[in-house]
């Protein structure tokens, strides 16, 4: 009888030969199945693996687990959804909540930016920085109700910090050597008031533009050896407005971008206009646009019943009548309490919520659309902005013939500054400017061309160059990676007066074509 697979295993022969056969066939058939077991049992167990982590990242997806959000995370410390997954991931669609995170600016020490990017042959030859100051105490109060307490005086270990911070607050006196012009004088050049006061630089401010200025120190300073070791006052210009916040803005980002930093080399100007027009403000079709711009916002919000409502409750919970608290201009106040994680104020009515604040700050979303739409504000800032932009142009063109003077400059500005010229550029996605943000100019030099001499404009350190009105066109029929700097001068000295019906600045500002 022939035997079965499974007597082979059972029956162990009589002689010594068939017994060594035997074991030999018996501990081969053992060690294939004992292997078979663990390889099946670790495609299990992978499998078991792979099924957990789906179902995880599925529920924290759709938001069926409650993510915990500490203080420090700007929210109240409580289980509830994740209201901003990552800083860097827009939504799909304007979110109140993370266009306001992305004003606060909270200092970030991974927040770099791609300045001083360029093909390896090309040259560096001068940057102009513009900046909006730091964060600030508000500028308006919501009548009947507590001020956001917040200390202004800089304290080195209390966080948000900068490793420079300490040094920056004990070479205060140092600072006095600086040349500064006329009411800058009369200045704090630090914030300095336990109760800060209106308007006033936080330390979150100081810290912002510390980082900013070491980043651009890593790259103009320390990579593309933007300025000599032996670098004069004539090497950089700087202006700044007459208030203490866009001051000490400045002072904070030259202090970390120019480390050993001798103070006796710098010379402040005073910029009396928040639109840095200096000898050039004379242009009363500017202001029309202004005030068109204006009725258009006030059009805009009448029709908007929802905020209208949210006015009202909020006027009943201040005690004050609803046109009152309008014009106290309350989302000013409200995102200082947002981005210093301060509750929003409370009476013996009740308390102002986040779901009012989310109302006001989506209907500035929405007119900033509608501002878009309708050009009017798009006309106002090229008036408002050309003296600015022919000033940097008339530099640049210095440069490039071979002249070494202001090689860095630095405008520490407002809102209102850098808004009308990000909207001149005619740059459409940009947010509105945040505290501490920057939009720079950097112009280079063919390595191999030396004629050739090209502009890259960056806004918060993502290069926008090929979405202003006079480069859009060029990247997609040229070899070159850069924007030619003759695009830019062609704008600035013609081109953006073409929607005017004029050929120049005084031209456009005069001609009455209503």
């Amino acid at each position: 009888m022939q035997a079965t697979p499974s007597a082979l295993l059972t029956h162990t022969p009589e002689t010594p030969k068939g017994r060594a056969s035997w074991r030999s066939n018996h501990n081969g058939s053992l060690k294939m199945c004992v292997a078979m077991f663990y390889r099946n049992r670790f495609l299990f167990l992978l499998a078991i693996v792979v099924l957990l982590a789906v179902l995880s990242l599925s529920l924290q997806f759709l938001h069926l687990i409650p993510m915990t959000r500490s203080k420090e995370d700007g929210m109240v410390a409580k289980s509830r959804k994740r209201i901003l997954v990552n800083l860097y991931t827009a939504p799909p669609k304007l979110d109140p909540i993370y266009e306001a995170y992305q004003y606060c600016n909270m200092p970030n020490k991974t927040d770099r930016g791609l300045e001083g990017h360029a093909p390896s042959d090309y040259k560096l030859l001068s940057v102009h920085v513009m900046i909006r100051h730091g964060d600030r105490y508000p500028l308006y109060a919501i009548p009947k109700t507590k001020p956001p307490p917040i200390d202004c005086i800089l304290i080195p270990t209390r966080k948000p910090s900068h490793r420079l911070l300490e040094t920056f607050i004990k070479n205060r006196n140092i600072v006095t050597a600086c040349k500064l012009d006329g009411p800058l004088n009369n200045i704090a050049l630090l914030p300095s008031h336990t109760v800060c006061e209106m308007g006033e630089l936080t330390q979150i401010g100081v810290v912002q533009h510390l980082l900013n200025g070491e980043h651009l120190h890593d790259t103009y300073i320390k990579k593309h050896k933007l300025l000599p070791d032996n670098w004069t006052t004539k090497h950089v210009y700087v202006e700044s407005t007459g208030k203490s916040r866009t001051l000490q803005s400045g002072l904070a980002l030259l202090y970390s971008l120019l480390p050993k930093l001798d103070w006796g080399k710098i010379h402040i100007r005073y910029q009396w206009s928040t639109i840095f027009c200096s000898n050039s403000c004379d242009c009363p079709m500017r202001n029309h646009y202004l005030e068109e711009e204006q009725r258009r916002q006030y059009n805009v919000r009448i029709k908007n019943s929802l905020l209208e409502q949210t006015y009202i409750d909020m006027a009943k919970i201040v005690g004050i009548p609803t046109r009152r608290l309008r014009a106290a201009n309350p989302i000013d106040s409200l995102l200082c309490h947002f981005c210093h994680n301060i509750s929003f104020p409370c009476t013996e009515y009740g308390c102002i919520n986040l779901n009012h604040f989310k109302v006001i700050k989506a209907h500035q979303l929405e007119d900033d659309q509608d501002r878009q739409r309708k050009k009017l504000y798009y006309k106002y800032a090229l008036l408002a902005t050309h003296p600015i932009l022919n000033q940097t142009v008339t530099r640049m063109q210095q440069i490039a013939q071979g002249k070494k003077d202001e090689m860095f400059a630095l405008y520490s500005a407002h809102d209102v500054t850098v808004a009308p010229l990000l909207s001149a550029l005619g740059i459409p996605d940009a947010s509105f400017p945040r505290f501490g943000a920057r939009i720079i100019f950097e112009m280079w030099q063919n390595g191999q061309v030396k004629r050739q001499h090209f502009i890259r404009i960056l806004y918060n350190g993502i290069d926008v160059t090929f979405q202003t009105s006079f480069c859009s066109g060029h990247k997609a029929h040229s070899k070159q990676l850069l924007c030619p700097f003759e695009n830019f001068l062609s704008f600035v000295r013609k081109d953006m007066f073409a929607i005017f019906n004029s050929t120049n600045y005084y031209d456009a500002c005069h001609r009455r074509v209503f």
